[in-house]
């Protein structure tokens, strides 16, 4: 939230500020069974901050003895797991007083003590049905359903070729010994989820969304309907293995190329978007994606300049998707995990990510960006150029801002919309786009200075790599 790195400073900040994912603001007056379910939403998600003593951007005055103590033992009388939560309250002036509460994300589901389950998504405290608390156990890994047995599975389900093979490659004697090491099998037999989508016969029989969908487009911006340039849609089923083999060729196809110096010293042709960082994004979106979700697949999509990876589920255990790098190593599904890995398929969710990023500064580019919804992460490799910090100290303040928005939007904006998602006036927008487009990093579009539909958008692809 972008109130909490300045409210002490400047209170009128909590009044000002949009409630989104992380941030709400509450009245003294609000039942404290109410101001649990955002607790608790907040405490499956993400964190957050919640400040009470806030009704219609205005302070409310001073909360008496009964409402703060009923507001202290919120979270201790109505939440099950209790929620961890760190009260902090102080005066904003002309006697009136707050009281933040500082929501920290949790590794297991908490419910309302009457049995509700809430999650935050955007700015909304949703209440979750059986089939989304069952997705939200998966998620925080207290329940793992690549371990699961799916209904009526059987060992003649699998394709045993495919099992022999991962025998060899583990020094296993027979296929069946591999699956009973790696706990793919249960001890009737029957093989598990993990077994069924790694070496399954035909595993979208039993899980019909578990595909890989490649979208090429011939814009770079989202058209609806009709006027949206589809040049290519391919869908890639089988054991996760043969998804990924076939996915990556038919994606080396449809990617854009350039020119560039490679470790050799020549200049040579290769995909826009480095291979290893958007083979890492396959595979990643592959390993880790949620397979108890019926309702979507993975989708591959690219655009001339950017390349976008939706994948079914929310990050796996406690992850902060703001700042992707810090995310330890964690498995949804350990059991796949593990045996690509030993197929030499993929590593950890956080190995992965650091390649990324290591991979597009390599060459220029910017940083990954990844967006959480409440049920899918999607990653965007967008040709862009990065700005090093050399650069951003002869900027305005606001550039760095100004280029994240411009670079999270899926169209171009105009400077009034840059204004209003970094909470600036548009003067300060302006100043830093233009600055930033002398820079050669934005550009604009528009019939003249007046121009009420002028917009601005990021360059890309590098031009100087185009010319060579």
């Amino acid at each position: 939230m972008n109130a909490e790195l300045n409210y002490r400073d400047n209170p009128s900040r909590l009044l000002q500020v949009d409630e989104d994912q992380w941030f709400e603001r509450k009245s003294f007056r609000i039942k404290p069974k109410d101001l649990a379910k955002t607790i608790v939403g907040m405490a499956n998600a993400e964190g957050g901050l919640i400040a009470v003593g806030i009704t219609d951007r205005r302070f409310d005055g001073r909360a008496n003895t009964a409402q703060e103590n009923q507001l202290r033992q919120t979270a201790l009388d109505h939440t099950d797991p209790t929620v961890r939560v760190e009260i902090e309250d102080f005066e904003v002036g002309d006697g009136d007083r707050v009281y933040l509460f500082h929501v920290l994300p949790s590794e297991r589901v908490h419910y309302l003590k009457s049995g509700e389950c809430y999650l935050r998504v955007g700015d909304e405290t949703r209440l979750l049905s059986a089939d989304d608390i069952l997705e939200l156990r998966y998620t925080k890994g207290e329940q793992q359903f690549d371990a699961t047995v799916p209904p009526r599975a059987q060992l003649a389900d699998l394709n045993w070729e495919l099992v022999d093979s991962y025998a060899r490659a583990i020094g296993s004697s027979t296929g069946e010994d591999a699956l009973k090491a790696r706990n793919l099998i249960d001890r009737e037999g029957r093989p598990r989820t993990a077994a069924i989508l790694l070496f399954g016969e035909n595993p979208q029989e039993f899980f019909p969304n578990a595909h890989i969908r490649v979208l090429q487009f011939g814009e770079d911006e989202r058209l609806p309907g009709y006027a949206q340039q589809l040049v290519s849609d391919q869908r890639f089923e089988g054991a996760i293995p043969e998804q990924i083999r076939s996915a990556q060729e038919a994606i080396n196809t449809l990617l854009p190329s350039v020119r560039r110096l490679t470790d050799s010293g020549l200049f040579e042709r290769e995909s826009l978007i480095p291979h290893d960082v958007w083979l890492e994004a396959l595979v990643n979106a592959a390993i880790h994606r949620s397979y108890s979700m019926t309702g979507d697949h993975i989708r591959f999509e690219i655009f001339p300049s950017r390349i976008e990876v939706s994948s079914p589920g929310r990050f796996p255990g406690l992850v902060d998707p703001s700042k992707p790098e810090s995310i330890a190593r964690f498995a949804r599904n350990p059991l796949i995990a593990r045996v690509t890995s030993e197929l030499h398929i993929g590593q950890e969710l956080g190995e992965g990510i650091r390649r990324m990023f290591a991979g597009m500064r390599r060459v220029g580019f910017a940083d990954p960006m990844y967006q959480q919804t409440s049920g899918s992460v999607v990653l965007t490799l967008r040709a862009v150029r990065r700005l090093d910090v050399s650069e951003l100290e002869d900027l305005p303040t606001q550039a760095s801002g100004v280029l994240s928005a411009l670079q999270a939007s899926a169209r171009p904006m105009s400077t009034g919309e840059v204004a209003e998602v970094l909470g600036v006036s548009n003067p300060s927008a302006r100043r830093a786009l233009q600055a930033l487009r002398e820079k050669g990093v934005v550009g604009w579009r528009g019939n003249g200075p007046r121009d009420p539909r002028a917009v601005w958008f990021v360059q890309g692809p590098l031009r100087e790599l185009e010319s060579y």
